[in-house]
């Protein structure tokens, strides 16, 4: 799919989009499937009714405007990607119906595009940034983490079991004997449910109850027998050279040790670097005094939202239990997230215009790359990407973090307790109104 842009009077940009034939038949095809599952044709069963019977019947007309009508959206919506516009509101389409569907198509669409942002002199801007520093205990816990992975396993018969022990139990959960023997488990780990684990702990080596256990869909609990076989405590080796040679590939201590600090330091630079850029971009759509609104910003907010259902759903969850645990209504939940829309599209306007300034380019080979470093079948996923469109999208994010690595690298940065500091303080800039910002059109 290609679309050409026309700069227009009044703020306004017309998209020429040329649809492949393919596409065209493809959307025939489909909306032929649609109303043949729906039309009742005498002599064919729903679904069954071959293509030119259905023609013959509805007309191609409606057949043609069906398909036009369910695609030309999603059409429309690759088109504006290409172009990288940002719509205002919702287009005027202007088409004519396709004569056949083996030919390519054309549609053209009308739409006023947000503004182009001037983006603010980011070398003047300060943002803070915290050195990271390793804490000792995050080096011991790592030491203490490997310690237990060699640790030996030595039966214990005189107290009762406790978290951090291996036990060995069986679990009858019928009156046939039914269940699983010989079941091993460290406990605190979290395999176990909860209910059952807090029964385990403080149990002596021998000792059986009847615990009942929740299950889902049914109102009474069922009722598991446990039996304690065995419990076993970890012994842990000394922390020394004996250590470092035998759980690492170090022959000292000093050594593990230093080559932790350095795998904890680097996840810590990175984080704090990441957040920097963050900070950067936050600290430049203040800046540069960005007003978005439109089609846009509506969509980037119903992403938002998807994706924190997800999220919930994914834990088990839904929305509705969020908005109950936090107390928020969903009226003032829709509203942040309208307004995390509204810094998203912001940044991504703003890096835009600074990669076009800073003249960034990404060629097809870091493209792949960018793919085949994050997939193992990278070149099957390139292929894919290419064909639903997500290849340039690629290509665009990759760019967008290119101008974010060039003026995160130019800012100047403060410690955190400067820049606290100075928000602190009054400035009459702080009450300067908003500007405007003038429209941008692809040929801007």
């Amino acid at each position: 799919m290609s679309a050409q842009v026309e700069e227009l009077p009044d703020n306004k940009v017309r998209l020429t989009v040329d649809v492949p034939s393919a596409d065209v038949h493809h959307a025939v095809e489909h909306a032929a499937s649609d109303l043949a599952a729906s039309a009742k044709i005498p002599g064919f069963r729903k679904g069954k009714v071959p293509m030119p019977v259905l023609v013959s019947r509805i007309g191609k007309e409606r057949l043609y405007t069906e398909a036009i009508e369910s695609h030309i959206a999603g059409w429309y919506g690759n088109a504006v990607a290409r172009a990288r516009i940002r719509p205002a509101e919702q287009p005027e389409l202007d088409y004519e119906l396709p004569s056949s569907d083996d030919e390519d198509w054309r549609f053209t669409a009308t739409v006023s595009v947000l503004p182009k942002p001037a983006v603010a002199d980011w070398k003047q801007l300060q943002v803070p940034y915290a050195e990271p520093e390793v804490p000792e205990d995050y080096v011991d816990h790592e030491l203490s983490v490997l310690r237990s992975t060699v640790a030996e396993l030595s039966p214990v018969d005189n107290r009762p079991a406790q978290e951090g022990d291996t036990v060995v139990i069986d679990l009858v959960t019928d009156d046939d004997g039914g269940g699983q023997r010989d079941y091993v488990v460290e406990l605190g780990t979290g395999r176990l449910l909860p209910e059952l684990e807090e029964q385990l702990v403080g149990m002596q080596p021998g000792e059986a109850k009847e615990i009942g256990l929740e299950r889902p869909g049914e109102a009474e609990a069922a009722p598991v027998r446990v039996t304690m076989k065995e419990i076993k405590e970890k012994v842990l080796p000394p922390l020394d050279d004996d250590l470092a040679r035998s759980a690492s590939e170090f022959d000292t201590l000093e050594e593990l040790r230093e080559d932790i600090e350095q795998r904890i330091r680097e996840q810590l630079d990175a984080q704090a670097d990441e957040a920097f850029r963050r900070a950067t971009l936050d600290r430049l759509v203040e800046a540069s005094n960005v007003q978005v609104s439109g089609p846009v910003v509506d969509a980037r907010t119903r992403t938002l939202l998807r994706e924190l259902d997800g999220v919930m759903q994914r834990s088990g969850g839904s929305l509705d239990a969020y908005l109950q645990l936090s107390g928020e209504s969903a009226e003032a939940l829709v509203a942040r997230l309208r307004e995390q829309a509204i810094a998203s599209v912001a940044g991504e306007m703003l890096l835009e215009a600074a990669a076009d300034e800073l003249g960034i380019a990404v060629d097809d080979d870091e493209v792949d790359q960018s793919f085949r470093e994050r997939f193992e079948d990278g070149d099957e996923i390139i292929a894919q990407a290419k064909e639903a469109g997500a290849y340039e999208s690629e290509r665009e994010a990759l760019r967008l973090a290119h101008a974010l690595d060039r003026i995160a690298a130019d800012v100047e940065r403060i410690p955190p307790e400067q820049a606290a500091a100075r928000e602190a303080i009054w400035t009459p800039d702080k009450e300067k109104p908003k500007t405007e910002t003038k429209l941008w059109t692809p040929g801007g």
